[in-house]
C-alpha cells in the first residue's frame, strides 16, 4: 500500500524502531468484528447458538472475531433480530470503556453510523436516556434504524450542530461520548479510500471542528460527570492536543485511568508543551500491537462525584406527555405484560409514542424520533410498530409465532412474502402476531385462515 510520504515521516518520528512493523501491517488482512446485543442475549449465550465461528476478542467482554472474506452475518435472520452489530474490534473500545450504569442520561454526540450509540443503549437495560445525535440526517436514518433493530426503546435520535444542542442540555447529561470526527490514519488498512480523503482533509482542518466540539460537550456535561473522547487516527493534533485544550478552558476536568488490556499504548505527554504527564492515562491503539485498527482514547470526569439525584439544568418537560392509551389501542396492549406508565405516552398525529422518563421538550430541535413509537391509530384500529416488537421479548406479548433459523419462511419473511403457516395450529385469527426467529422477535405479521399477511417493515425487508 503507498502511504502519503508525509503521513509515513510523521509516524516514524512516532514509532521510531517500531515504524517497519506498523508498515508491516499493511500487507496483513483487516479484522472483522461483532459486538453482541447484551440487551437482547448474553454473549455466553450467544456463543452457544452462533451458527459460525467466533473467537473472542480479548478486551471486550462482548466482543468477537469472524471471517469477514469468507462470513456474511448480516446475512443471518439473528442479525435482523438485532442480536448483534458488525463493527470493527478497535472501534468497540470506546463504548466499552465509558462506564455507564442503567438511568444514567447518555449522549452519543458523533453517532451515525451507530456502533457506539447501540452499546451505550444495550447498557442502560432499558433506564435511563440515549440521545444519539448526527449533524447529517442521512447518516441520522441510518442510526436510527440500527438503535431500533437493536431494541432500544429509551432513546432519541436527533440531528444538530452541538452548539445547537448545548443551549437545550446545558449540564444535563452524566456521560458523554465524543467519537469526532478525524483525518481517519487508523483507518487506512480498513479502507483505502480514506487515504484520498487525508491528503483533501488532513488533521489540522479537523483538529479546529475537534476543539469546538469537546468544548461544547463539555458544557453540556453535569458536574461529577464522565465524558470520553476518541478518534481514529495517530496524530497528536487531534488527540492529545484536543485534550489540553479542554483541560485549559476547563480545569476542572480531570484525566481518569481507563481500564487497560496489554495491547494498549499510553498517550503522549510530550504532544504538548509543556509534557503534561496526565496525558499519559490517555490511550493509545496501534494495529501492529494488537489485532484491531489505530485508535485514541481519553476518559475525563467534570470535577467531582454527583448524587444522582440532583438536576443540574434539566430542561422543561415536554408538556404533551400523560396521555391515556387510545381506545383503539387498548385491546392490543392488553396482550402484552409490560406496565407502561401512562404519564409517558404521547399521541402526535396518527402516531403513539412512550417516551423515556424525564425527557425534555424537543421543539426547536431536529429529531428523527423521541421515545419508542409504538404504533399508529388508524380509525378504529392500532397498528403497531417495528420498532415495537423489536423491543419486546416473546414472552412478553400473548400471540407469536417461532420459526427456526433453517425454517425457510423465515427468509421469506424478511424479503416481505405471505407466509403459510397452517401448521401453526395455535394461532388466533385476525390476529397481531410477533414473527421470531428462534424465540427472538423479527417482526409483526397478522394471521387469517392459516396464512399469515407480512408486516415485517419494508425499508428493512431483505433484498
Amino acid at each position: 500500500m503507498n502511504l502519503p510520504y508525509t503521513f509515513e515521516e510523521k509516524m516514524r518520528a512516532l514509532l521510531g524502531d517500531e515504524l517497519e512493523a506498523y508498515l508491516a501491517c499493511y500487507s496483513e488482512p483487516r479484522y472483522y468484528g461483532l459486538r453482541v446485543n447484551t440487551n437482547k442475549i448474553s454473549a455466553a449465550e450467544f456463543q452457544k447458538i452462533c451458527p459460525f465461528e467466533i473467537t473472542p476478542i480479548p478486551w471486550i467482554e462482548n466482543g468477537f472475531y469472524y471471517d469477514g472474506e469468507h462470513l456474511s452475518p448480516a446475512k443471518h435472520p439473528y442479525y435482523f433480530a438485532g442480536l448483534y452489530y458488525l463493527q470493527e474490534p478497535s472501534a468497540m473500545t470506546p463504548a466499552n470503556r465509558l462506564p455507564i450504569e442503567p438511568g444514567d442520561r447518555v449522549l452519543d454526540l458523533c453517532a451515525a453510523p451507530g456502533g457506539k450509540a447501540t452499546e451505550l443503549g444495550a447498557r442502560l437495560e432499558g433506564e435511563g436516556l440515549l440521545i444519539a445525535n448526527d449533524i447529517s440526517s442521512s447518516r441520522a436514518k441510518g442510526l436510527l434504524k440500527n438503535i431500533e433493530v437493536f431494541g432500544i426503546g429509551n432513546m432519541a435520535v436527533l440531528c444538530e450542530e452541538p452548539g445547537k444542542l448545548e443551549t437545550f442540555f446545558p449540564e444535563y447529561f452524566d456521560k458523554i461520548l465524543i467519537d469526532a470526527p478525524c483525518s481517519g490514519e487508523g483507518m487506512f488498512r480498513k479502507d483505502k479510500k480514506m487515504v484520498k480523503a487525508w491528503n483533501e482533509h488532513g488533521p489540522e482542518y479537523f483538529s479546529n471542528i475537534q476543539r469546538s466540539i469537546i468544548l461544547q460537550a463539555a458544557r453540556m456535561l453535569k458536574p461529577g460527570g464522565m465524558l470520553l473522547y476518541s478518534t481514529c487516527t495517530f496524530d497528536s493534533r487531534e488527540n492529545e492536543q484536543i485534550i489540553e485544550v479542554l483541560r485549559k478552558e476547563y480545569p476542572e476536568f480531570e484525566i481518569q485511568n481507563i481500564r487497560p488490556y496489554e495491547g494498549f499504548c499510553s498517550g503522549i505527554s510530550e504532544a504538548v508543551q509543556p509534557p503534561d504527564e496526565e496525558l499519559n492515562k490517555t490511550v493509545r491503539i496501534f494495529p501492529h500491537k494488537m489485532r484491531g485498527e489505530g485508535h485514541y482514547l481519553a476518559l475525563l470526569q467534570k470535577g467531582k462525584a454527583y448524587e444522582k439525584s440532583l438536576s443540574f439544568g434539566a430542561p422543561k418537560p415536554n408538556g404533551k406527555a400523560g396521555q391515556k392509551l387510545p381506545e383503539a389501542a387498548a385491546s392490543f396492549f392488553g396482550d402484552i405484560s409490560w406496565e407502561m406508565e401512562e404519564g409517558r405516552l404521547e399521541v402526535r398525529g396518527e402516531r403513539l409514542y412512550y417516551m423515556p422518563d424525564g425527557l425534555s421538550d424537543m421543539r426547536g430541535i431536529r429529531f428523527l424520533r423521541t421515545g419508542l413509537l409504538l404504533g399508529e391509530l388508524k380509525k378504529n384500529r392500532f397498528e403497531p410498530s417495528q420498532a415495537l416488537a423489536m423491543c419486546l421479548k416473546r414472552d412478553e406479548y400473548a400471540h407469536s409465532i417461532n420459526l427456526s433459523a433453517k425454517d425457510e419462511r423465515v427468509f421469506r419473511y424478511l424479503k416481505g412474502e405471505t407466509l403459510d403457516v397452517e401448521d401453526l395450529t395455535d394461532l388466533r385469527d385476525k390476529a397481531w402476531q410477533l414473527v421470531c426467529v428462534e424465540g427472538y422477535p423479527l417482526g409483526w405479521g397478522k394471521s387469517s385462515g392459516g396464512v399469515l399477511k407480512n408486516k415485517y417493515l419494508p425499508g428493512w425487508r431483505l433484498c
